[in-house]
Formats: C-alpha cells, sequence, structure tokens
C-alpha cells in the first residue's frame, strides 16, 4: 500500500480559501444541511484577518480536513445564545475577560477521510502551534450533542476539555443542543506530558523550548 502524505498548511491565497471551501461545501451544506451558503463559513476578509486562523489538511494533495481559530470571541455572541451553566459558579464574562481565550471550531473532514484520525491530529497540531505561539490561554468549543460525528468523545477523554454549559441555539441551522466545552492549554499540556502518550509527542513535535516553557511553568 503506497504511503499516505499529509500536508497542513495555514489557508491564506484564494485558491486555499477554494479547496477549504470544497470541504466546507461537502460537509456543511451538502452532508449536514447546517448551513445554506458555505462562503458564510469562510469569508474572503477571513484570508487577512489576524483574529481569525484557518486551516487545511490535505491527503496526498487531496483537500481532506480543515479547522478554524476565532481569537478573543465577542463576549456578545456568548451571552446571546442564553448558557445553561453546569456550574452555577462558572462566569462566563469573567472567564472571557480574564483570560486570552480562542474559539476552535468550524472542524469538517470530507467522508473519504473520516476514519483516517492523522487528518485530525494534523489539524489540531498546526492550530495548537499558531494558538500557543500567540500565548493564548484557553479554548472553546460548541459540539452538537448526540450528533453521528461529534468529536465530544475525544475532545473530553483524549485531549481534556471539560463540559461547562448547555444552549440550544447557535450559527449552524441544526436542531441538536449544543455543548459548551473549555481547556485549559496549560493543564492539558501538563497532564499529557506526564502522562507521555503518542497524543502529547504527535501535537508537540517541532516545539521549540519557547513553547514547552510557556505552558510548563505554573
Amino acid at each position: 500500500m503506497a504511503r499516505k502524505i499529509f500536508d497542513t498548511i495555514k489557508v491564506e491565497t484564494a485558491t486555499q480559501r477554494d479547496a477549504a471551501l470544497e470541504i466546507l461545501r461537502s460537509t456543511y451544506k451538502e452532508e449536514k444541511g447546517w448551513v445554506k451558503n458555505e462562503e458564510t463559513l469562510l469569508s474572503e476578509s477571513d484570508l487577512a484577518s489576524r483574529t481569525i486562523a484557518w486551516f487545511l489538511t490535505s491527503v496526498n494533495h487531496k483537500p481532506a480536513g480543515v479547522l478554524r481559530v476565532l481569537y478573543d470571541p465577542s463576549f456578545a455572541e456568548y451571552a446571546a445564545y442564553d448558557l445553561k451553566l453546569r456550574q452555577s459558579s462558572f462566569d462566563v464574562n469573567e472567564f472571557l475577560r480574564n483570560n486570552k481565550i480562542a474559539e476552535i471550531g468550524r472542524f469538517a473532514v470530507v467522508v473519504e477521510y473520516r476514519s483516517e484520525i492523522k487528518v485530525v491530529l494534523h489539524l489540531m497540531r498546526a492550530a495548537t502551534e499558531d494558538t500557543v505561539r500567540r500565548g493564548y490561554s484557553h479554548y472553546i468549543t460548541d459540539v452538537f450533542e448526540g450528533e453521528e460525528h461529534s468529536p465530544y468523545e475525544f475532545h473530553t477523554k483524549v485531549v481534556g476539555f471539560q463540559p461547562v454549559a448547555t444552549h440550544d441555539t447557535g450559527e449552524m441551522n441544526c436542531n441538536r443542543r449544543r455543548i459548551t466545552l473549555v481547556l485549559n492549554l496549560r493543564e492539558a499540556y501538563q497532564r499529557l506530558r506526564r502522562n507521555g502518550n503518542a497524543f502529547y509527542r504527535f501535537i508537540t513535535q517541532g516545539w521549540d523550548e519557547t513553547m514547552h516553557h510557556a505552558l510548563s511553568t505554573p
């Protein structure tokens, strides 16, 4: 069997955007029916934005998966979702104000490569490296409760995301309840490092000492 070649890039050109839109069209529009127009998910202005980073993974030069990181998400957007907190002591606005937050999402892998875990890992590695280099402390994301391809189990059991709230509405045309998850990057890094598992080694491959130091200190 021929060796598969995985290549992950930051989406920065019109051609790369077209490849990413191909994935979003196949998954979010045609398969899931969550959007009417995939271009609303990845606008041309995203390419030059300092607060948005899109990543694209290809397998043997064929677009396979995409992921977006939104830095400093809007307080107002989360307030509009009427979040139902799992712990009454968790203050979302205070959390957003007092930490360096990045929202990770818009995750999509085409059907052909959905069983290929390396697509997911390559996307997560690229996104995490970008986020750590920028000095951000936490990820926040939403997943659909009970959705067939939900990454909930992977996020919580492998990566270390913690469920903090639920809400019934969002940007996507889906009637499933959303679960809001939070990841403390420093805590996750230190736990994974102690375990020394393959996921930690893959995600941190190529990191320099500055990046390790940023997350290894208290």
